[in-house]
């Protein structure tokens, strides 16, 4: 029997682990006889392993992306949402999208210090950066290791912007930090959220937080002072997009500032995994539902090219849009502030060695 399952393991979004798009060898579950296939998932711990990052700041020139850096605390996600668009990228380190992603996470301990030593670099040159976007900064695992608090701590010090993409009422423990950096337009925040539906969010999302809890989340970090909105993302066609409205509607009446949609995106083996999915929990809506992924893909599960892939193309893609934009009109949104970039310091660092002049 292979490594790849076929049941759902309580508390997991993936069904199993599809060999990673760089093997070799791909391997295929088949049923030898003995009823293994039958009998229920065993529980998945979670492993914890130090990433040895020599940099933490990650730059990007993507056009879809109104930040040109970012920074990832940790690799893989234990919140396990089925449809995350960064699932592909555990493939670098030799493991599954599937399973792997979601219970064999990296961590970088030394974070704090290594962005200390890259904002204080003489050509360092401040603009935003985007905290938590491949993973999220404040899954599970944060509540002990707290290596996104230090590096907020490190941010508000040198008096650097960052924004903040989350679906965790975790974020909340840092809320008196946030505070004192939205005084001095340093922070802005976006809870997403999926579906309203808890059981619906159970099973796509099963280790993230309630969606109403998230809502409360936007109340709270609103009320506080914190400039915050809300993702609608994924948008899932047939599956949520049909929430669209309502999600716009109770994210204005919880406090968000503004709110934004991208749509289902389902790059390299991603297609494998969140169709098995669909196949196990709504297979009367499974084709269905990749039917009109395609119609907003060009015919295909995905296409990647820059100035479409955040929202698709095509007449139900197209819908979609018109429908976003009358609600906003409707709600009325008063829309997040401006970053401010003209008070970053630097700090004095050590120098290693005298300089010659």
């Amino acid at each position: 029997m292979s490594k790849n399952l076929t049941q759902a393991a309580k508390g997991r979004g993936a069904l199993g682990n599809p060999d990673n798009r760089y093997d070799e060898l791909q391997r295929e579950s088949i049923d030898d006889g003995w009823d293994n296939l039958e009998q229920a998932a065993a529980p998945i711990a979670t492993t914890l392993t130090v990433d040895s990052a020599k940099t933490v700041i990650t730059y990007n020139k993507s056009p879809d992306v109104p930040f040109d850096r970012s920074i990832n605390p940790y690799r893989g996600c234990e919140h396990g949402c089925v449809y995350c668009f960064a699932r592909p990228t555990h493939a670098w380190l030799g493991l599954s999208p599937g399973l792997d992603f979601e219970s064999k996470l990296f961590y970088k301990p030394n974070a704090a210090e290594l962005l200390r030593k890259e904002l204080n670099k003489r050509n360092y040159q401040c603009q935003p950066i985007a905290l938590g976007i491949n993973t999220d900064a404040y899954q599970p695992v944060e509540r002990k290791l707290g290596i996104t608090r230090q590096i907020l701590e490190i941010l508000n010090e040198h008096q650097h912007p960052v924004s903040i993409v989350t679906k965790s009422s975790l974020i909340e423990r840092d809320i008196d930090l946030l505070s004192d950096m939205a005084a001095n337009q340093l922070i802005q925040v976006a809870v997403s959220i999926t579906t309203l539906k808890r059981d619906l969010a159970s099973r796509l999302e099963p280790r993230a937080t309630a969606p109403d809890r998230r809502l409360k989340t936007v109340e709270r970090l609103s009320k506080a002072g914190i400039p915050t909105a809300v993702l609608a993302a994924p948008l899932i066609p047939v599956l949520t997009d049909s929430e669209l409205e309502m999600i716009l509607k109770t994210s204005r009446d919880a406090g968000a500032a503004w709110a934004g949609y991208i749509l289902l995106r389902l790059p390299h083996e991603l297609k494998e995994i969140f169709q098995a999915w669909l196949n196990e929990h709504e297979p009367l809506k499974a084709e269905h539902i990749m039917n009109r992924i395609r119609d907003c893909r060009g015919g295909q599960e995905y296409q990647a090219e820059f100035g479409t892939r955040m929202k698709g193309t095509g007449v139900f893609a197209e819908l979609i849009k018109k429908r976003y934009q009358l609600a906003m009109k409707q709600l009325q949104f008063p829309g997040m502030p401006e970053f401010n970039s003209k008070d970053f310091s630097q700090t004095t660092v050590p120098e290693p060695q005298l300089t010659l002049f």
